[in-house]
């Protein structure tokens, strides 16, 4: 939803008579903006946050300005060139990339791609069945949101509720934002360089429960997820991933080597912003 309301790119002046502007400047434009749907329909963030109860989030389109950011090897070393080039479209500047939940700044990636780039989008798939490579051209515009279903609980924090199964404790759980994401990939990296096991579920089942029956404490919660049956573990993987909102990447996908037809994930490849 582009908009031109004259809102953006304005100088005020000190006197009563508005400024006057030079009509012929190259620098008199409207900057246009869009609103981009939220997959979690800010029912997810907590009251005081800017995107509680939003459906929406306005972003002005991407300019030299970002591709800068995009390209800038330093941010790009330490993992940070996507999040402040959110950071600088989001129109609401109290809005940090990294509280964005995760499908909520996949769709922006997206929608930012798209005004900035184009729709189309050219990558390699390896095909499931034979593993061969395929050139393939995806349309962005066709990535649909997939939101949570209308019988989940909330809290007023926007966090939501899952039974489990087998001890039928009541587990209390949030989304992940980026910031939790990237806070598990450094953990899992510190274990493998430490040649420490893979603990990569229990350490996010330990992120995203909040409270046991009521139960805060995190030493608690640790425990129990290090004793959760596996049926009750896998139950809350399922719930959790069917109540959590995000972009549908999926894709069928025909490979031009087999014929085979399968659901792929459209990839994040190198070139999703950078296109030939």
């Amino acid at each position: 939803m582009p908009r031109n309301d004259g809102t953006r790119l304005g100088v005020q002046g000190d006197g009563e008579s508005p400024p006057v502007q030079n009509t012929n400047s190259p620098l008199n434009f409207v900057m246009p903006t869009e609103f981009v749907e939220l997959p979690t329909r800010g029912k997810f963030y907590p009251a005081k946050h800017p995107l509680h109860g939003e459906e929406t989030i306005e972003i002005k389109y991407m300019t030299a300005k970002e591709t800068d950011i995009l390209s800038s090897k330093e941010l790009l070393k330490r993992g940070t060139a996507i999040d402040r080039m959110l950071e600088s479209i989001i129109v609401n500047k109290e809005i940090k990339a990294t509280d964005l939940f995760v499908g909520d700044k996949n769709a922006l990636v997206v929608a930012s791609r798209i005004n900035g780039f184009g729709h189309l989008y050219d990558s390699q798939l390896t095909c499931p069945n034979c593993s061969a490579t395929n050139e393939n051209e995806f349309d962005l515009k066709e990535v649909k949101i997939k939101e949570a279903p209308e019988d989940i609980k909330f809290s007023e924090n926007g966090t939501f509720y899952i039974t489990l199964p087998k001890t039928e404790v009541v587990v209390e759980c949030r989304l992940m934002t980026g910031e939790n994401e990237k806070s598990l990939s450094k953990k899992a990296e510190k274990k493998r360089k430490l040649k420490l096991p893979d603990a990569s579920l229990t350490d996010q089942y330990k992120m995203i429960i909040v409270s046991l029956n009521g139960v805060t404490e995190r030493s608690t919660v640790e425990e129990f997820v290090d004793i959760m049956p596996a049926s009750d573990a896998t139950h809350l993987r399922r719930e959790y991933e069917k109540a959590r909102p995000d972009v549908d990447m999926s894709y069928a996908h025909e490979c031009d080597s087999c014929n085979a037809t399968s659901v792929v994930s459209i990839p994040f490849s190198a070139n999703f912003f950078w296109p030939d």
